[in-house]
This record gives structure tokens, C-alpha cells and sequence, in this order.
């Protein structure tokens, strides 16, 4: 048999742990682990799977409340302008590159929260408004079909 930390030959290799993995030892290397015998026996999967931290599981949807208002890129350019502020400015106030202040003014780049929440507070502005909800208008030209996008734009015009 062969040491499994070493790799040498030896007919005397015994089972040990070594740092919570058991291993076949040789005689020489057995100063690194402990002997199986000496040791309760572990549940490695269980002492593995108990040390991995899990992400919390949550709702995504909850927080789809808000949307940003129509006009957004150019209601940031107004207030920036407004506050005598340039792109370069603005940008180092929130921690953003000026790239990305002028692409967010231009419509190219959508913010995300964390940057309406910066954009909000330094231009003192407000960026979002609470959403509509979805009107649920069944679909009368087909029976069990859902809402299509042609029901969903009817709605939206009226």
C-alpha cells in the first residue's frame, strides 16, 4: 500500500485523520494525523455541509415597486446643470465615473438603485415613483390563454 501524504510504499500504512480527511498514513508520516482509532468517528459530509453558509432565500418581486419616472437621463442633466456641478464633479461626489454620468444623462445606461440613491440625495431630485399594477384582463379571444401583449397594450391606452 501506498502513503497517501508521502506516496512512499509501505505495508504498515494505517488509516488516519489529517486535518479532519482520513488518509492511509505510513509509520513516519503518522506525527501528522491521528490515528483513526484515537479519534470518534466524524461525519465528514455532515462537518462540510454544516460549514457552508447558505444565501437567504427571498422574494425578488417584493422590491419591484418602483420604477424610474419618465424623462429620468434628462431630469439628472437639468439638475446637474442647475447645481453648477459638472459631469466630472457629480461623478467623484458619488463615487462614479464620469463615463458612466454621461451615458446615465445620455439614456445609454440605465442606473441602478444604489446610483438613483446617490443621484437622488446629491441633486436633491426625485428619480422614482411607485409603480402601477398589471391590470389581469383575461384574454377573451382564446379560451385558457393568458394576458398577450395585445390585451396588455389595449389597457395601456386607454
Amino acid at each position: 500500500m501506498q502513503c497517501e501524504l508521502c506516496g512512499m510504499g509501505s505495508s504498515g500504512c494505517r488509516p488516519a485523520l489529517v486535518d479532519g480527511v482520513r488518509m492511509m498514513l505510513c509509520p513516519g508520516c503518522m506525527k501528522h494525523g491521528k490515528s483513526v482509532k484515537d479519534v470518534a468517528p466524524v461525519d465528514v459530509q455532515k462537518s462540510i455541509l454544516g460549514r457552508i453558509k447558505r444565501p437567504r432565500e427571498r422574494d425578488v418581486y417584493v422590491e419591484m415597486d418602483t420604477k424610474l419616472v419618465s424623462g429620468w437621463n434628462d431630469l439628472i442633466k437639468r439638475a446637474r446643470k442647475e447645481k453648477e456641478l459638472s459631469r466630472e464633479k457629480l461623478g467623484f461626489n458619488i463615487g462614479e465615473r464620469t463615463i458612466t454620468i454621461s451615458k446615465i444623462e445620455n439614456g445609454d445606461l440605465r442606473p441602478s438603485d444604489e446610483v438613483v440613491g446617490k443621484l437622488e440625495k446629491e441633486l436633491g431630485i426625485t428619480l422614482v415613483e411607485k409603480a402601477k399594477e398589471v391590470p389581469n384582463i383575461p384574454s377573451g379571444s382564446r379560451p385558457g390563454s393568458g394576458l398577450t401583449l395585445g390585451d396588455f397594450l389595449k389597457t395601456e391606452n386607454k
